[in-house]
């Protein structure tokens, strides 16, 4: 395994849209293996999408299990992932490996359904809420070329230099 170089805005490949996996084979294997230890290396990293690493195929890990009393699915690969609901609407606080030095307030649907192929193939179907939905359609943006910088709900009042903590 390893860890890939994750991009950072504004590299331009952030804004590209991914396209679907149609072979589940043992080159996708190895690339989710190096997804996941990427993603699990950056702190506090709760999801990462292939094109955060350059790679514009519709993959996408997400895995809250480390929050304490979220309900969650464990840790989900989700393969060419479409939203068929959604359902409220809530404010919340986002930060992203590929935006570092800010966080910002974006408003998500509260809980949604989903559909996903796993690492076989096979299709999955989730209904998710709170902190695990919104971490998803984090993700699931960057698919489209979308950075929670896009979805701010004020670029003026919004948006935050993350605090940077000394040892």
């Amino acid at each position: 395994m390893a860890i890939l170089e994750i991009l950072t805005y504004p590299d331009p490949r952030l804004k590209m849209i991914a396209e679907p996996i149609t072979e589940f084979n043992a080159a996708l294997a190895i690339l989710i293996a190096n997804l996941e230890e990427t993603m699990r290396a950056a702190p506090g990293g709760v999801g990462i999408a292939a094109p955060q690493v350059g790679i514009l195929q519709r993959l996408v890990i997400v895995d809250v299990s480390a929050k304490p009393k979220l309900k969650h699915h464990g840790r989900l690969i989700l393969i060419n992932p479409e939203i068929s609901h959604w359902e409220g609407f809530a404010i919340g606080r986002e930060g992203c490996m590929s935006v570092p030095d800010y966080t910002g307030n974006v408003v998500r649907a509260e809980q949604i359904e989903l559909s996903a192929q796993d690492e076989t193939g096979a299709m999955q179907h989730y209904k998710m809420e709170g902190y695990e939905a919104r971490a998803v359609q984090h993700e699931l943006d960057h698919l489209d070329g979308i950075l929670f910088i896009d979805r701010l709900i004020s670029r003026r009042h919004d948006l935050f230099r993350r605090k940077i903590y000394q040892n």
